[in-house]
């Protein structure tokens, strides 16, 4: 980039960072920053692979801000960081595009369609943003390999994935069991448990107390009264399917009557005033649930009726007495505790709802009928409870808001439904899983033991299978005779199945078969293709194609040192790559993590396209510059996993309080320091006790920032770098203005440009341009700031500490004094007589409370021994002080007129003025150039020739 000439204008920080991307891309700096460090070097970060089916937000600039600043990092430590970017092609995102375009809303069209031609159209869909993503990217200054990106969708991916699959199966870690699991009905297919965690939403349901009636009463009582049995549920929709009432046998029951003869209830003690209002019923018995068990009862609905074992009252330990009537309805096809139970008492499991989460034929009241609609959820249990009523079955009904899961993808409501599915037996590897855990650091570190620790505590085994199309799959293949052979490369299948592959989906694999070893019939493919979180698992190995390539470069470069997403990858791609490390590796994948929070809208609102209730990021980059907007995000608290509301004005702030206070440094040096000295720190002890205090501090700062990026402490690091501008502007150069102007500038000079260019240097992962264009300007515009080496570190001991921490007390003590001067109206060219500080440190030395005389404009300075620091102004002013700020003001006015005039400092004027102190005169004359001062009306100047 062209150097800048002149530095006294405000900087247009976006068109100078456009100028910066002109000069990497030319210059190919991206790339030398790799290839000029050595590969036996390497800091391994892994990038999870964002989809490419939209436009990045504001949580993709969150971690790509960090995911930029640590390896910019590493880079200048001399490490060899590649950068690879990835694309995540997988899964339901996908394919509810496709269907979104092509009107498709039940699975049946999709294979109605052709499995081939939807999963081409997936394929299609894939990259539909990739130019978006690559011009947001580039322009906010992160450096990534994009050409070269992997794609789950790759052949050599998903082989990798089939090996990583053959490895959990050859380690005993893959099974295939039936259980209740979370499905959704549109997409029809299980989740696992962190996707399921994703989708819970609070909504109002219906919820139940129904009649059971006994035909057995006389095994309880004699009475010739109808007995029932009350059970609740907040899923009606589920009561056709009832097959069993679970009691506790341990608890206490009662059977009481209520207001309608010739009828009794059942329901637990415990529950009973939430089952009947009080004194509108009569305890008749009291017993034990043990006494309730091997009791019959009359099924609600007729469609199962015959059903073997069914329609009895069983014991069931998970029984309580917190909500309901202490009596669950059990409906083995849907919960796992169901399912158990049923299980248990071997009742046959028939489901009166399909998998597309609509009522089988066998329910002929309600053929068809979705159990759980998307935008009326309500609508089929109304059904069902009216049904209820009709048949004078219903004890009461009540709406409650509960948190109920939802599809991730579509959000449609979830059922709890027993079906088959492929596993990861995570419990059998929980122990490694957890040990394995402590080796990682995690910022921030609550992390660790809370939400992914908890996650980790709470782990059940991974169901893996899909019922899906436009995904990597279950490398299974099965023979009738029960033999089941897992392939974990494409070679290997070539081989079996006699063809060659050149791409692993379910359409293209599921046409192969091979021979069984065993009988030798023909084997088919498992149909499923498997959750496209184990691609996200896998990634590690699968970006680098191991084991068929860079095989000793993975193994010497395993786990990786860094990663960083949102809070939310703590139960998806966090704990899955730790899954799978520890089944395959015995370790865990990823050394150190950060975790951020989420972005949300100005008002605490979620962020909406549709509300439109957030600025676009290409216009604040275009507005206020990458910079402002990654250091605002990086010193924010979404980078310590909070949540930030996003605030365009703080984004304003720090272009202002940042970068424009530097560039007026910077401009301040360019103007008037003495360029030939260089910017190397000064070989030679500085004279100046504030040139000392500033190379002292610079160094401090090294240390500081060096420490908390090596703790991966974004916020700290940034805060502290924000911290020095404004020290290095308000303190150190505004005390040193004149010794910069000065003809003898040569020291001064040098160690302010040594603070700006190590200031630049440090600044230069997180504000990557506004550190550029100081290189470009300040050393060589040929170079880049990005390829020179991290400050080497210096002795703690060779720091002046105690000066370093004086000077602090004194810029305290000044901006104490000068606030309570502001707080009186005095002026501070008014001279008052003493300051008093009260502190628990020892004085400071003469020369910084000189300093401090100066700043506050005080004749003494008072230090008192004192445990609670205070500084205090003695405001009372003799006539001698009073005739000392007049002169004061009198030289300000003067020296106003002359810059009115544009007159430069060599230019003599006589100087009219209406009164001045007499005893001041030589003073003034001598500050401002004057020959004389002359007695008149009005302030006024002339020339003296």
């Amino acid at each position: 980039m062209a150097k800048i000439t002149n530095f006294k204008d405000q900087p247009n920080l976006p068109q100078l960072e456009e100028e910066v991307l002109k000069f990497w891309q030319a210059d190919h700096t991206f790339e030398k920053s790799i290839e000029n460090r050595d590969t036996k070097n390497s800091y391994v970060f892994y990038d999870g692979p964002p989809f490419a089916t939209g436009t990045p937000h504001y949580g993709h600039i969150v971690a790509s801000t960090m995911k930029d600043i640590v390896p910019r990092y590493w880079t200048m430590k001399g490490k060899r960081v590649e950068r690879k970017w990835g694309w995540d092609c997988h899964g339901l995102p996908i394919e509810n595009i496709a269907e979104k375009e092509m009107g498709i809303k039940q699975k049946k069209e999709i294979e109605a369609l052709g499995v081939d031609k939807f999963n081409e159209i997936c394929r299609s869909k894939v990259l539909s943003y990739v130019d978006q993503w690559e011009v947001l990217i580039n322009r906010l200054g992160r450096w990534a390999d994009m050409k070269n990106a992997y794609k789950t969708m790759d052949l050599s991916f998903m082989e990798s994935v089939w090996w990583v699959f053959k490895q959990l199966w050859d380690n005993g870690l893959i099974y295939q069991s039936h259980r209740s699991m979370h499905i959704c009905p549109r997409c029809e297919t299980t989740l696992s448990q962190s996707e399921v965690a994703e989708g819970y939403k609070d909504i109002t349901d219906i919820s139940v107390m129904v009649e059971f009636k006994l035909l057995d009463p006389s095994k309880l009582i004699d009475t010739s009264d109808q007995v029932f049995v009350l059970a609740w549920t907040t899923t009606p929709w589920t009561l056709p399917g009832n097959f069993l009432l679970a009691i506790n046998p341990e608890q206490d029951y009662v059977l009481f009557s209520a207001s309608e003869v010739g009828k009794m209830y059942i329901a637990m003690q415990e529950r009973m005033t939430e089952v009947a209002k009080e004194g509108e019923y009569k305890v008749v018995k009291q017993f034990k649930g043990s006494q309730l068990v091997g009791l019959s009862y009359q099924p609600l609905f007729p469609y199962f009726a015959d059903t073997k074992n069914a329609f009895r009252v069983v014991a069931g330990d998970f029984v309580t007495g917190e909500d309901g009537t202490g009596v669950v309805h059990i409906a083995p096809g849907f919960g796992q505790d169901d399912y158990n139970l049923g299980k248990l008492e071997n009742v046959k499991l028939i489901q009166h709802v399909g998998y597309n989460g609509r009522f089988t034929d066998q329910v002929t009241d309600f053929v068809g009928l979705e159990v759980k609609p998307k935008d009326h959820h309500q609508d089929t249990d109304i059904e069902i409870i009216k049904y209820l009523a009709k048949n004078d079955q219903l004890w009461s009904k009540k709406k409650i808001v509960h948190s109920y899961p939802h599809c991730w993808r579509c959000e449609t409501p979830l059922l709890n439904y027993a079906t088959s599915s492929w596993f990861v037996n995570v419990s059998k590897i929980k122990p490694e899983m957890l040990k394995n855990a402590k080796n990682i650091n995690w910022i921030p570190e609550h992390i660790k033991e809370g939400r992914f620790g908890n996650w980790l505590e709470g782990a059940k085994d991974w169901s893996i299978s899909r019922q899906r199309f436009w995904a990597s799959v279950m490398p299974i293949w099965q023979c009738q005779c029960g033999e089941q052979k897992v392939y974990g490369d494409v070679k290997e299948l070539e081989k079996d199945s006699g063809q060659t592959i050149t791409d692993l989906h379910k359409h293209i694999v599921d046409k192969l078969v091979v021979d069984c070893p065993k009988c030798g019939q023909k084997m088919q493919r498992v149909p499923d293709v498997i959750d496209t979180w184990f691609d996200s698992g896998s990634m590690p190995y699968a970006q680098a194609h191991y084991p068929f390539e860079n095989k000793n470069w993975f193994e010497s470069n395993f786990p990786a040192e860094f990663i960083a997403e949102g809070v939310d990858q703590t139960r998806a791609w966090f704990y899955y790559l730790h899954v799978i490390a520890s089944g395959i590796k015995q370790s865990h994948a990823f050394k150190n993590v950060i975790v951020n929070g989420i972005v949300l809208a100005q008002d605490g609102k979620k962020m909406s396209k549709r509300l439109l209730n957030y600025p676009d990021p290409a216009l604040i980059v275009n507005q206020y510059g990458a910079d402002s907007l990654r250091v605002y995000l990086a010193s924010s608290p979404v980078m310590k996993a909070e949540n930030l509301n996003f605030m365009e004005k703080e984004v304003a702030d720090v272009r202002r309080k940042v970068f424009l206070i530097w560039w007026n440094v910077f401009s301040f040096y360019k103007q008037f320091a003495d360029q030939e000295v260089g910017v190397e720190k000064p070989a030679l002890i500085p004279e100046n006790i504030l040139d000392r205090w500033l190379v002292d501090g610079v160094e401090q700062l090294t240390l500081d920032v060096s420490q908390a990026l090596d703790d991966y402490d974004l916020v700290k690091a940034s805060r502290m770098l924000m911290d020095f501008v404004d020290v290095l502007s308000t303190w150190y150069l505004r005390l040193s203005r004149e010794r910069i102007k000065a003809e003898d500038n040569q020291q001064v000079s040098q160690v302010l440009g040594f603070a700006i260019y190590r200031l630049a240097v440090l600044f230069a992962p997180f504000a990557p341009f506004f550190a550029e264009v100081i290189h470009h300007n300040l050393i060589d515009d040929q170079t880049s700031i990005h390829l020179t080496d991290w400050p080497a570190l210096v002795d703690k001991k060779t720091i002046d500490s105690n000066l370093v921490k004086q000077m602090f007390l004194v810029k305290q003590i000044v901006e104490a004094g000068r606030t309570q001067r502001a707080q009186a109206s005095m002026k501070l060219r008014q001279p008052l007589q003493s300051l008093t500080v009260n502190s628990n440190e020892d004085r400071i030395t003469e020369e910084l409370v000189t300093l401090i005389s100066q700043e506050v404009n005080v004749k003494t300075v008072i230090w008192q021994k004192a445990e609670i620091f205070s500084v205090s102004l003695d405001f009372k002013l003799t006539s001698q002080l009073e005739r000392e700020g007049q002169a004061r003001e009198v030289i300000r006015t003067i020296q106003d007129l002359r810059k009115q005039l544009k007159l430069n400092q060599a230019q003599l004027v006589n100087v009219i003025l209406p009164s001045w102190p007499e005893e001041w005169s030589e003073e003034i004359k001598s500050r401002t150039n004057a020959k004389e001062l002359i007695m008149g009306e009005t302030v006024s100047l002339t020339l003296v020739d």
